[in-house]
């Protein structure tokens, strides 16, 4: 589906591709069994320069269009879910910052976010608030130049290796967002492991006792943090997650096609039984639907187009839900091996029902993407 890219864009993907099939894709097993990412494989993407690509140049990073970014969030998705929501998480941050972000917050972090060499985690969820963001609890008091702040978050992607922390709690005057580093005296995480999917993503509860973070880390105005910061975060992280999800669509059709092709059952290659020819076409619709849908969404988010709300949603919800649909079709497909940790079908099962859930669940987009559609057609009566 070369067709609907650029040239500098097409190369691009060839190199994503070529660079996971060599260094990400081999290793994705051992890291979901081991529930770890060792620091070098997140050093190796800082020194391609993928963990800067869309911060601007200015700030020393690459620059990239939304459908470049979306075209390697696809390929490492397709080889590791887990350092896909490592970009995804990292460039959230990242975006944050360059969007909300003052001159010297700007002039700060992004240099190091874009070489890598700090990487930038989201945390928001909390026990007791998670799509609902708004209604974060950890406190944030100011007390002169500092502000104070008491509380826990949980499912924090990289949260347990991550260097910079984009926090968002509750102070007067409403959710407001600030930036915390780990260093910082009060703060420490605790992996969260035996996960479902994503399992070598790090991810972590984060607690604040008493931690005192300067003024200056504030982003944007108090009472901002979900309705602007956080906001721009995850429409982004929600693009990244669809294109993730391609890639998840794209590997399991390769594993089904190529299981299909040489397991023979009854005499036969089981690609010759019409039921597994039925799972098969439908990875594949669904495979090109998705991708069709996120270009859509990149090409929008380049354009700033005020439709690039909802085509991320209805990429990020059909992505994720196609991606679901496969992974349990591709296990199928494998029988008894595909409950097996000797095929990574079962690891793109438990990755896909992550997906589901993360940056909006399936439920939240369906109810979201339902008001698109009142908004945009209306009764015929008044139109």
């Amino acid at each position: 589906m070369t067709a609907a890219l650029t040239a500098q864009q097409a190369q691009a993907q060839k190199e994503f591709r070529a660079f996971t099939d060599r260094h990400i894709a081999p290793h994705a097993d051992e890291h979901h069994r081991t529930q770890r990412t060792p620091p070098r494989f997140i050093r190796l993407l800082a020194d391609q320069g993928l963990l800067g690509l869309p911060v601007p140049q200015a700030y020393g990073g690459g620059g990239s269009d939304a459908v470049t970014l979306g075209l390697l969030a696809g390929e490492l998705g397709r080889a590791c879910s887990s350092l896909r929501s490592l970009l995804t998480v990292h460039t959230m941050v990242a975006h944050a910052v360059n969007r909300w972000g003052s001159r010297t917050q700007k002039e700060t972090w992004l240099p190091l976010l874009a070489r890598g060499e700090r990487t930038g985690a989201l945390a928001v969820s909390e026990p007791g608030a998670g799509s609902d963001a708004s209604a974060v609890t950890t406190r944030l008091v100011r007390d002169g130049d500092h502000w104070v702040a008491d509380g826990h978050k949980t499912w924090t992607t990289y949260g347990h290796s991550a260097d910079l922390f984009l926090v968002v709690g509750r102070s007067e005057e409403g959710p407001t967002a600030l930036l915390v580093e780990r260093d910082t005296p009060g703060l420490r995480t605790e992996l969260i492991e035996d996960m479902i999917g994503i399992r070598a993503s790090m991810t972590a509860h984060v607690y604040f006792d008493n931690c005192r973070i300067p003024a200056g880390n504030l982003l944007a105005r108090p009472g901002l943090g979900v309705s602007h910061v956080t906001g721009a975060a995850l429409d982004l992280g929600r693009y990244t997650v669809g294109w993730g999800c391609v890639g998840i669509l794209d590997a399991c059709l390769e594993a089904s096609v190529d299981y299909a092709s040489t397991r023979e059952q009854f005499g036969s290659p089981i690609k010759d039984h019409q039921l597994v020819r039925r799972m098969i076409s439908n990875m594949y619709t669904d495979a090109r639907a998705a991708r069709l849908l996120c270009l859509e969404a990149g090409r929008l988010r380049d354009q700033r187009d005020p439709g690039a709300l909802a085509a991320a949603s209805t990429a990020k919800y059909f992505a994720a839900t196609a991606a679901g649909r496969a992974a349990a079709d591709a296990v199928q497909i494998h029988g008894a091996n595909g409950c097996s940790s000797d095929y990574p079908v079962q690891r793109y099962l438990g990755d896909s029902r992550v997906m589901e859930i993360i940056e909006g669940s399936a439920q939240l987009h369906q109810v979201g993407l339902a008001e698109y559609a009142f908004q945009e057609r209306g009764p015929r009566s008044e139109r």
